[in-house]
């Protein structure tokens, strides 16, 4: 018998120990599977001993005996490492560890004790964790699996990159680890002695160089992440707007910009009869900021500094301008 349908096998024993009564559709998808492949495994599980049920009838399926527990539950290293990856499956599947985390999911299961158990499975139908961020495709990343196991192994990678200004660059790294930030997946790698932060989907080539490398001591990934995002924080908000924002306003900000909303509306003066505030918010260059201010429309009005009121001003005697004449 082969490896991978040893390893289907034991799948679809936990599958009914774990869940109780199930059909062939339901066995198939869990499976990925044809319903005529579900039959053939019935059929063997039932040849090598293990004493599985047919129930006939619209409320029928698959069962094993009343009692009958299978102590067949050790995990692979492979597995045993997917489990730490069990609260996000999407990105799991992106690292080509989707059927891994399956199977390791249905091991742990059917190793606990039935209270444990049960609370797993509760926990499991209550929460979710969706990493995307919304209205917005997902990056290509067809190099994120190759990226991954350089990572996991410590390979030296040969990449080509595409920087944000569009230049090309071979480049030669030492991969420390992968960040995955509102579904956008990050490398962070060494280049001359120099961690780095290197967008998966702007990889147009990599190969393993076969050769190993040594991490540096000491060097934490989460905390190297965080100051890498406090620095670029710092870098794209080089100035600050005085706003007025009406009560829709103040509700948008967050939503609209995140952490720097969040923390304008934290200096947010008394309400007027209106109910407008005043606010401090951070803004990126000038350009950018008429941009982005124009998102809350009418809601909100830029008090200074002077050239950021007077760029809103010109972009928006053009935008009426340019609507005074209906075509």
């Amino acid at each position: 018998m082969s490896a991978m349908r040893a390893d289907r096998l034991l799948s679809l024993l936990l599958l009914l120990q774990n869940r109780g009564r199930m059909t062939a559709p339901e066995l198939a998808a869990e499976l990925e599977v044809s319903v005529r492949t579900v039959y053939r495994d019935i059929e063997a599980l039932g040849a090598s001993g293990v004493p599985v049920c047919a129930d006939r009838g619209p409320a029928g399926g698959y069962r094993l005996v009343d009692g009958y527990r299978t102590r067949l539950t050790g995990l692979t290293d492979a597995e045993a490492d997917s489990l730490f990856l069990a609260g996000a499956p999407g990105p799991a599947r992106e690292l080509g560890l989707g059927a891994v985390l399956a199977t390791a999911q249905l091991k742990l299961q059917a190793a606990l004790p039935a209270g444990p158990a049960d609370r797993a499975r509760r926990i499991q139908e209550r929460f979710h964790l969706d990493a995307p961020a919304w209205f917005r495709a997902a990056d290509p990343v067809p190099h994120l699996a190759a990226v991954a196991q350089a990572v996991w192994e410590q390979q030296v990678l040969h990449v080509h990159y595409r920087r944000w200004d569009g230049e090309d660059r071979q480049v030669v790294l030492h991969p420390l680890g992968l960040v995955l930030k509102s579904g956008i997946w990050y490398l962070v790698a060494s280049a001359d002695n120099t961690p780095r932060t290197y967008r998966i989907s702007r990889l147009r080539s990599v190969t393993t160089a076969g050769q190993p490398f040594e991490r540096p001591d000491g060097f934490d990934l989460a905390a190297y992440w965080a100051e890498s995002a406090r620095r670029l924080e710092s870098a794209l908000h080089k100035g600050t707007a005085r706003l007025r924002i009406a009560p829709r306003a103040r509700r948008m900000l967050p939503m609209q910009f995140g952490a720097a909303g969040t923390r304008a509306l934290e200096t947010a003066g008394p309400p007027d009869d209106e109910g407008w505030v005043e606010v401090q918010m951070p803004v990126e260059t000038t350009a950018v900021a008429v941009s982005d201010l124009l998102r809350l429309g009418a809601d909100a009005e830029v008090l200074g500094p002077p050239e950021l009121r007077a760029a809103v001003a010109r972009t928006v005697a053009e935008l009426a301008r340019r609507y005074a004449d209906t075509p």
